[in-house]
């Protein structure tokens, strides 16, 4: 063996030489040249990211400190956390009165340690959270897009750019979107690297916290990821049962639990569902359910305000019963339909895996009951995998059609703005662009490269070993 590579060898990762130059890199190897980094001053994009993050913060300090108080869920949080340290009820005894608080018990538990030193730390603590969630969003979509480049600074900028106004709102109303997504995407980063055991405590710390990303666990009992789909159950029992109890008492917790469950999980009439009557069927609501009772019944999407005049959008008049059967239906075929287009193990390649879990966020928000503006900043990892396709994909048309269905949903998004009527929203366009990214997605796992599909993911890892295997034995 010659004696550069004797010194350049190392047990896991071989150096490139001659002998392994031709060899196709290994989603480690991938990895290990896209490493994670930490915000440099000396990038430009890095220093706007900074100046927007502080931005966003001085909008939830500067109203608390100097002004009349920081208002929309920000109170709320604290109030929470102050039950908790006080020991006083999270809900009322009756599960149909009203919740001021719709979270489970865990939330109200993470709330209570930075609520003891009061409000303004608490809400640089949830801003410091957002902060470091949205960082660790691009840096991990980046990562997972399954192109094997580094993303320059526009493309790396665009997905950010595309989802500012979800961003604001993290900040803005203080809600948890932006955690439970970096959550999910660290929980499919560990699964990469065969660490199912952790990534299924991130898929149930997500779901303790907000319960919808749990529709994660049917993709991966589909896939057979045995361990991180026990993980997940596993943890979320204890991020339920077991964590809160020390504070709470295991009783306490217990019929806590139980009132939220029959309050929020277990309640659903022609009204609405949940705790929220007045904006589940509502323009705010653009999830598959809200969508399809609007185009089913006539409802009326201006609810939420009274002031306002009714308007409905139905193109049809069926009763309760059956919009939900209509809904049962149409989940059912979008369901079977991505397990359709799943490719078989034997044929996974990085590049698949990114759009087979970019088709599964867009799944995730709308299959949600509730799927208010917000949420939508799920879209932020399918938007990075579309852009890389349109930025790499060595097919000019695909390149083309990509970044032209790309526009197309952003012009979708933007339709939500302040200055367009909220009956955009009330037909759905965030659905639609959704739809849009998803069936992108779905172009892409059909018709990938043909390099690509030379080179499945557990060929390569096979290659990676025997190469590794023969040096050692050199």
């Amino acid at each position: 063996m010659p004696s550069d590579l004797i010194r350049g060898w190392k047990p896991v990762r071989v150096k490139k030489t001659r002998l392994n130059k031709e060899l196709p890199r290994s989603p480690s190897d991938l990895r290990t040249e896209r490493l994670l980094r930490y915000p440099s001053l000396r990038r430009p994009l890095d220093l706007l990211f900074l100046v927007v993050c502080i931005a966003l913060t001085a909008d939830v300090l500067v109203p608390e400190i100097w002004g009349n108080g920081k208002t929309k869920d920000y109170p709320l949080w604290f109030w929470a956390g102050q039950q908790v340290l006080r020991g006083k009820n999270l809900y009322p005894d009756d599960p149909t009165a009203y919740f001021d608080f719709i979270y489970p018990p865990l939330s109200a538990v993470l709330l209570a340690i930075p609520s003891w030193f009061g409000k303004i730390p608490l809400y640089l603590c949830l801003s410091f959270l957002n902060i470091v969630a949205w960082w660790m969003t691009a840096q991990l979509s980046h990562a997972m897009a399954g192109s094997g480049r580094k993303p320059g600074p526009w493309l790396e900028a665009l997905p950010g750019l595309v989802t500012v106004t979800f961003v604001f709102d993290m900040f803005d109303l203080g809600q948890p979107n932006l955690v439970l997504l970096a959550l999910m995407l660290y929980g499919f980063w560990l699964l990469r690297d065969h660490r199912g055991w952790m990534a299924g405590s991130m898929f149930a710390l997500a779901a303790a916290i907000k319960v919808f990303p749990v529709a994660v666990l049917p993709y991966l009992v589909w896939r057979r990821q045995w361990a991180a789909a026990a993980s997940m159950l596993l943890f979320i029992g204890v991020f339920l049962f077991v964590l809160p109890a020390p504070f709470r008492g295991f009783q306490h917790n217990a019929a806590e639990l139980k009132t939220w469950y029959q309050g929020m999980v277990g309640t659903s009439s022609e009204k609405g569902f949940g705790q929220r009557d007045e904006q589940n069927w509502s323009w705010v609501n653009q999830s598959i359910i809200a969508m399809t009772h609007r185009l089913t019944r006539p409802v009326n999407y201006n609810q939420i305000d009274p002031s306002k005049p009714a308007r409905t959008m139905n193109i049809a008049n069926l009763d309760f019963k059956t919009s939900n059967w209509i809904v049962l239906a149409i989940s059912l075929a979008i369901g079977l339909g991505y397990v359709a287009v799943m490719p078989p193990a034997s044929r996974r390649t990085e590049r698949s895996d990114a759009e087979e879990i970019g088709i599964l966020f867009c799944l995730i928000t709308v299959a949600s009951p509730l799927a208010r503006q917000y949420y939508f900043l799920w879209l932020f990892f399918p938007i990075t995998v579309l852009a890389h396709r349109a930025a790499y994909d060595p097919r000019p048309a695909v390149r083309a059609g990509t970044s032209a269905l790309l526009a197309a949903a952003g012009g979708l998004l933007c339709l939500s703005l302040p200055l367009f009527p909220i009956d955009l929203q009330a037909y759905g366009n965030n659905l639609a662009a959704t739809i849009l990214l998803a069936a992108g997605l779905v172009w892409h796992i059909l018709d990938p490269p043909t390099e690509d599909v030379a080179l499945p993911q557990a060929a390569v890892e096979l290659q990676l070993d025997a190469n590794n295997k023969a040096h050692s034995q050199g």
